[in-house]
């Protein structure tokens, strides 16, 4: 019951994603499962040394740094609220010192190839499922929307007149986001095939799937991986990467970072500033590829 309390808790005051509130909800079991098997302990007993060993075990059943991060991350918030409701003395996770993890620079697709997919008749045709996946695609790149986002969208977020879609972000915090013209074409053309479909069940929500019914995460996450394969060889070919994408794009075009921050929905510049490493990355090559000294 606890830790329904603390779920709801995220859920209805701090308006998480569901996928956030997934992965919350999965690392506090596991850190549940793990006391008991352990020690035969409750999540309320759990000291300093409970969580210290919680985080070996982790690192020996080679979890990585990034994801045992975000664990202690889940325990230190979930004994951070139960503290504040008087439910346990102290946080057994404020004198944990996670593994620091290697930054990695963010994994992006090239404008040209992003251009060459979306422009190909081969692999695009005008039935509805083809409309969709495409503009399920030009959506994320053209406008570098997280995936929560695009599903929660509506119709009616679109505002075809100003040219921008509305988009609930994390926390409930609602943006403006401003749309290309041939993005806003491709919008009409869908919505008119999906008028003309006809679905038993009317959904108010801009994405659904063959059948009418709303899309999920793994349907959106499933259809980007597949259409990526055709451009892309590298690993990671999710939603995230063409937000990426689109963060990357704007600032090799001269973009301010501050803009790219309110686009993106970013709380702190800090996690915009990612992006810069790329444009760097960039620069270094076009150096040691023109310049007779490099």
């Amino acid at each position: 019951m606890v830790i329904e309390n603390f779920l709801a808790y995220l859920t209805n005051e701090k308006r998480y994603s569901p996928h956030t509130i997934k992965s919350y909800q999965v690392d506090l079991l596991q850190f549940r499962d793990f006391l008991h098997a352990t020690f035969e302990m409750e999540l309320q007993d759990a000291k300093y040394p409970q969580v210290r060993d919680f985080m070996v075990y982790l690192l020996e059943q080679n979890i990585g740094p990034n994801s045992v991060s975000r664990k202690m991350s889940a325990l230190r918030s979930f004994y951070k609220y139960n503290q504040r409701l008087g439910l346990v003395a102290s946080n057994p996770v404020s004198l944990i010192k996670v593994p620091k993890a290697p930054k990695l620079l963010p994994v992006f697709i090239d404008d040209q190839k992003m251009d060459d997919l979306l422009d190909s008749a081969e692999i695009f045709d005008n039935s509805f499922p083809s409309v969709r996946d495409k503009l399920v695609l030009e959506v994320l790149f053209g406008s570098g929307m997280r995936l929560a986002e695009l599903i929660g969208l509506r119709d009616t977020d679109v505002d075809f007149f100003e040219g921008t879609v509305k988009v609930m972000g994390k926390g409930g915090k609602a943006r403006i986001i401003p749309l290309p013209k041939a993005l806003l074409v491709l919008l009409k053309d869908y919505l008119e095939l999906k008028s003309l479909k006809n679905f038993d069940n009317k959904s108010a929500m801009l994405f659904v799937t063959n059948k009418g019914r709303d899309v999920y995460p793994a349907f959106i996450y499933q259809t980007v991986k597949r259409y990526l394969t055709y451009v892309s060889t590298q690993d990671k070919r999710s939603p995230h990467v063409l937000r990426h994408s689109y963060a990357t794009s704007l600032l090799n075009r001269g973009a301010d970072l501050n803009a790219i921050k309110e686009l993106l929905g970013h709380a702190s510049l800090a996690a915009t500033q990612v992006y810069t490493h790329n444009s760097i990355e960039k620069l270094k090559l076009v150096y040691k590829q023109a310049h007779p000294k490099a």
